[in-house]
């Protein structure tokens, strides 16, 4: 049975609809709370890593030393072309972790706002985004792309919404594991983001989500999570 690591920064921003994907797909799960102490495991006894988001920034490490221990281990897991998916503060690790800037956008997009697709490179297997698709964020930071990577996705607020790098490694800034759950976590917990400012909808909105908002992610997540799981496993050094 494959292995798989859900990495978890807080305990409001769960992996949601990622961890029964991950069981149905046959992996065996184990979750790690950096909050509470957990340690990290060795990157070469894993087979998929899950990064998820969190309310702190990637450079926080005097409030939050363990984000350097992340930031190495997210670097071991890139040398050796571990699969790796990284969801909003996730994806700014594996960025961080890849040598580029992490750094505060020009304003926060929180709430329902669509992406769109970038046109890809036609020499390499990349994965493909619907032209459109309507997702959830909650973010005030963005990141450069890494040298390398495949820029997948954009919004009107954020240019680098989704990034691939490799074969096997994927960057979100969206939250495509959302659920009902999920986000009245993020409003209980996070309300001092929702703030006054064009692409930050409010608590009522967010909390009055029409239940086809959270199906129409369904079949990005999948996309997403198959196409890693169809990944060659890794075969690099440590």
């Amino acid at each position: 049975m494959p292995d798989a690591v859900i990495v978890q920064h807080v305990r409001f921003e769960g992996p949601g609809r990622i961890r029964p994907w991950l069981d149905d797909a046959g992996y065996h799960v184990q979750t790690v709370r950096l909050d509470l102490g957990d340690a990290l495991p060795d990157p070469g006894a894993v087979d998929f890593v899950v990064i998820m988001g969190g309310p702190m920034s990637v450079h926080d490490t005097a409030v939050h030393p363990w984000l350097a221990a992340e930031r190495a281990f997210v670097g071991q897991c890139l040398a050796r072309g571990t699969r790796l998916l990284g969801v909003c503060l996730g994806a700014q690790i594996i960025a961080a972790a890849a040598g580029v800037r992490v750094y505060r956008h020009s304003e926060p997009e929180i709430g329902w706002f669509p992406i769109e697709a970038v046109p890809l490179p036609g020499d390499v297997e990349a994965l493909a985004f619907p032209p459109r698709a309507h997702v959830f964020h909650w973010h005030g930071e963005t990141f450069d792309l890494p040298p390398g990577a495949i820029h997948l996705a954009t919004s009107a607020v954020c240019r680098h919404q989704a990034f691939q790098l490799g074969r096997a490694v994927i960057g979100l800034q969206f939250h495509v594991e959302t659920t009902p759950s999920l986000l009245e976590g993020l409003v209980e917990h996070a309300a001092a983001d929702l703030v006054s400012a064009p692409h930050v909808q409010s608590a009522g909105a967010l909390l009055a989500t029409p239940p086809e908002h959270y199906a129409a992610i369904e079949p990005l997540l999948d996309a997403v999570l198959t196409f890693l799981h169809t990944a060659p496993a890794a075969s690099g050094p440590c």
